[in-house]
């Protein structure tokens, strides 16, 4: 009994506390179709999995009531227009369901934010099976998938919610080993931010 106690205190503590339950690492990415979006430039638009070409797809889980999420907004903006070019498709998807995260909601904060050129897909899905699907907790949460939508990459953006402080690019890092046809070094991280909410 001992031993078996001690086995789950060792296997507890071997799993990280952000572990995902629902995708590991070399996962096939769960597929997703149909979720209804927004285009950068304020078109009504469909979010398909199967529709996105580029070797690496960049999907985050967003909410736009979430200061977390706000304060990486800048961010992923520049690095969307760095990667546009390089093979790189971010596309960004939002499952909360207070009102001012549907889909009216984000067109607005596109349309709000045309000087920052948001320049990613952005979708709502008012059923949740994407976030469900994928065990988004967070927002935001980023999943890395290379050229065969396997996950390489599970967590936060950067480092720090402060730009002036960040040392280390978890995603770009991702992004930048798969482009060069190497496994990312740091393949999951904690990805602090605004809890998501599941409907019953």
């Amino acid at each position: 009994m001992r031993k078996v106690l001690l086995g789950l205190v060792v296997a507890a503590l071997a799993t990280p506390a952000f572990a995902n339950d629902k995708v590991k690492i070399g996962d096939k990415a769960p597929v997703f179709s149909g979720i209804p979006a927004v285009s950068a430039t304020g078109e009504q638009a469909s979010l398909t999995l199967s529709d996105l070409k580029d070797d690496v797809v960049v999907l985050v889980f967003l909410a736009n009531h979430c200061p977390a999420v706000l304060g990486v907004e800048d961010r992923l903006n520049e690095f969307t227009t760095a990667y546009k070019d390089k093979g790189v498709t971010v596309v960004g998807v939002c499952v909360a369901d207070q009102e001012g995260d549907k889909l009216p909601a984000v067109a607005k904060r596109i349309a709000d934010k045309n000087d920052a050129k948001i320049n990613y897909l952005y979708g709502h899905d008012e059923t949740q099976a994407i976030g469900k699907a994928y065990g988004a907790k967070t927002t935001p949460t980023f999943f890395v998938l290379d050229k065969n939508r396997n996950v390489q990459y599970i967590g936060a953006f950067d480092d720090n919610p402060k730009e002036e402080k960040v040392s280390k690019h978890y995603v770009k890092d991702a992004v930048d080993a798969l482009l060069a046809g190497k496994t990312p070094e740091v393949t999951e991280t904690k990805a602090p931010g605004c809890g998501i909410g599941y409907k019953k």
